[in-house]
């Protein structure tokens, strides 16, 4: 199947039949201004239109250039937004925890932006959108209930660049476009310098395509999926408990 065959014919009718499945009324998103949350506002306002779906930019310390390309999206569009800046929450609860180092901080925003959505997603009784893609998916690169916490996942059968393909295709704005992507987490921070490997790379090797890569590389992203098994898996639980 095409890739536009793909998005047409098994994306944007997943995301309709998810709701005439649930009782939701719509769908929430945190748009963060990078190429995976554009693509999966893009499909969710074709699948079920303006009205029924919210995109979210939540600014944490944030730098300037996300809030302003996610709003170049929403305006180019016409999508519905709201702006929910947790900069004081997050100074606060850093405040209050002042041992802890940068790296469970870091992932404390990515929570605290999953935690402002699921709080609309009740107010509003809506589904939250997930944006991991396969490669972020195989090699564990999202925060466990941070941005791996959502209903569902529209887009995580596709690579990286097939990410990029969609998004083109359906019209994103040329800044995320050419963005290099990165969590906007810190400073200069690039997903590729965090994961050690590039995108390609990582495309290669989940669509099997293995001959032509480092041995780095393999076992690079071989350790990555490894040590995030415990992302992908449900939660662990006690065995039954045989009554008398």
């Amino acid at each position: 199947m095409k890739l536009i065959d793909y998005s047409e014919k098994i994306i944007i009718p997943f995301l309709k039949n998810k709701l005439k499945t649930t009782k939701a009324k719509g769908y929430i998103l945190g748009l963060s201004g990078g190429i995976d949350s554009a693509l999966v506002s893009l499909l969710c306002l074709k699948a079920v239109g303006r009205e029924n779906f919210l995109c979210v930019l939540i600014p944490i310390e944030s730098h300037p250039d996300d809030l302003k390309d996610a709003l170049e999206l929403c305006e180019k569009f016409n999508l519905r937004y709201v702006i929910k800046d947790l900069t004081n929450v997050f100074t606060t609860f850093k405040k209050e925890n002042s041992e802890l180092a940068e790296f469970p901080l870091t992932n404390v925003k990515v929570r605290l932006r999953m935690v402002e959505l699921y709080a609309l997603a009740q107010q509003y009784n809506y589904l939250v959108l997930g944006t991991d893609n396969l490669d972020e998916r195989y090699t564990g690169y999202f925060t466990k209930y941070g941005d791996g916490a959502c209903d569902l996942l529209p887009i995580s059968k596709l690579t990286k660049r097939e990410v990029f393909q969609l998004s083109e295709h359906y019209g994103c704005t040329k800044k995320i476009l050419q963005r290099k992507p990165s969590a906007g987490l810190s400073l200069n921070q690039t997903d590729e310098a965090d994961l050690q490997v590039s995108y390609d790379e990582l495309d290669a090797y989940v669509l099997n395509n293995k001959e032509n890569l480092s041995d780095f590389a393999k076992q690079r992203i071989e350790h990555l999926h490894k040590i995030s098994q415990h992302k992908r898996d449900p939660i662990p639980e006690a065995e039954d408990f045989i009554r008398e």
